[in-house]
Parts: structure tokens; C-alpha cells; sequence
């Protein structure tokens, strides 16, 4: 399986190269449009034979960051920002790279106590989708941030084939809100149901407290933008500061407890 997961980490490493940005704003090579999709499937095969293992789930920090960015690849090349914003995936798939290749170069099990629970699977599963789909938003309002700077200063023009940034920002507040969507049902499925999923009450332990935080976070923003239109500046750093909360809230954790704390 380390060869597997070598081979998926260079199918992201040559899509990421293809895709970084060229000084004549020259769109990537279409090879790279189908070298993401054969990354994402050995990609899931790979993680998939690292969690799902015999003796339960491994959700260790390895694993759960694997997941993660294999998770942001999907979204950013399901959504096509890899075709319309070729900056994304010049970030995103070089993190999933490495983010494939962890598991096999860092073994430290911890199995994943509430495996036999149905509710539970489906909890992390949703609260792992809506992680993704901020982290993409987020380097998408780092992008259109970059690019509309340029526009202002005179420096270059989006390429023929880039829908106008205006279209690019409505997107990515539905991206925002799906996610928001998402982890809303996440906080509520754990709070209210959280003695069935996981066998006792709630408690506010560090990654509750910054999941709760950052859902905050995006609630704000997404009332500031309905009620006063935000965007630019202000918007990115709401987005940005939100989506880090999340991370620190789960994987920040996973990082501290098991890494650091042996735990």
C-alpha cells in the first residue's frame, strides 16, 4: 500500500504543477483536468484500506488529515474552481499530496471507539464534508482577494475562460452556506443526540468549544452579508478566521492528543 499511496501523491504533485499559475494566465493543460479524478479515486482506495481496518475504524491524525484533504481536492475539482481558478488547485492538491502520502510515512493507530454506531459514522462523515468545503472557500476568497487587487492596480486581466469575479463570489458564498448548512447539523446532532452517538452527554472540551466558535464565525458573516452586503477584505477575514477555528477545533486537537500528548 505504500506504493499506492507514493503514486497518488505524484498524480497530485504533477496536477499541482500543471495547474500552478503561468505568467501569461494561460489555463492548465487538460491532462491535468483528468489526472485529479484518477488521484481522488486511488486516493479514496488508499484511505480507505488505512481507516477501515479489522479491528475497527483508525481515525488516527494521519488518517483524519488524509481524509480531509482528500476531501478539499474533491470539492475543488467537483465544483470546477481547478478549471476556473487554476490558483486553488495550485494550493489545494500539493496539501493533498502530502496529505495522501502521511498515512503510509506515519503509522500511530487510534482506533475510533464508536465504529459499531451508525448515528456516529454519519456525524464525523457530514462535520468532515462541511471542514472541506470550507477550507476550499476559504482559499477561494484568498484568490479572488489576489485577483481582484491586480484588477484594481492595473497589473492583468482574467483570462477569456475565468467567469467574472462578481459570478465567482456568489459562488463561493454557496459554498459557504452549504457548508454552514452542514455544520450546523453536525453541532446540532451532537449536542442533542450526542448520549446515542457517542454514550454520554455533551461537554465542552477544546474541540467543541472552537467548532462552536467558528460556527459563530460564519454565522455572522453570512448575516453580515445579507444584511449589509459584505465582501472583500472584511468578508475574507471572517471566512479565513472561521475556517481556522474549525481546523484547530478538529484537527488542531487530534494533533495536540495524539502527537504532542500521546493520548
Amino acid at each position: 500500500m505504500i506504493l499506492l499511496h507514493a503514486v497518488v501523491a505524484v498524480l497530485y504533485a504533477v496536477a499541482a504543477w500543471m495547474h500552478w499559475p503561468r505568467t501569461a494566465e494561460l489555463p492548465a493543460p487538460r491532462i491535468a483536468w483528468w489526472l485529479v479524478p484518477l488521484a481522488l479515486v486511488l486516493h479514496a482506495a488508499a484511505i480507505a484500506h488505512s481507516i477501515f481496518r479489522p479491528d475497527g475504524l483508525d481515525l488516527s491524525f494521519a488518517n483524519a488529515f488524509s481524509l480531509v484533504t482528500g476531501l478539499c481536492a474533491l470539492v475543488a475539482w467537483a465544483s470546477g474552481l481547478l478549471s476556473s481558478l487554476p490558483r486553488v488547485g495550485a494550493v489545494v492538491l500539493p496539501i493533498a499530496a502530502i496529505g495522501s502520502l502521511l498515512p503510509a510515512l506515519w503509522v500511530d493507530p487510534h482506533r475510533f471507539a464508536y465504529a459499531d454506531a451508525p448515528w456516529a459514522a454519519a456525524h464525523i462523515a457530514v462535520a468532515l464534508i462541511a471542514y472541506a468545503l470550507f477550507v476550499v472557500a476559504a482559499l477561494q476568497a484568498l484568490v479572488l482577494t489576489g485577483l481582484e487587487k491586480r484588477l484594481h492596480r492595473g497589473l492583468g486581466a482574467q483570462r477569456g475562460d475565468t467567469p467574472p469575479l462578481l459570478t465567482l463570489e456568489r459562488y463561493l458564498f454557496r459554498l459557504i452556506a452549504a457548508g454552514f448548512v452542514l455544520l450546523t447539523l453536525t453541532l446540532a446532532s451532537g449536542i442533542v443526540f450526542s448520549e446515542e452517538i457517542f454514550g454520554k452527554p455533551v461537554t465542552f472540551t477544546h474541540k467543541n468549544v472552537f467548532s462552536l466558535a467558528g460556527w459563530l464565525a460564519f454565522a455572522i458573516l453570512l448575516f453580515g452579508r445579507w444584511r449589509y452586503g459584505w465582501r472583500g477584505r472584511t468578508a475574507v477575514n471572517w471566512i479565513v478566521g472561521g475556517t481556522l477555528l474549525l481546523i484547530l477545533g478538529y484537527l488542531g486537537s487530534k494533533f495536540v492528543l495524539e502527537v504532542l500528548l500521546h493520548r
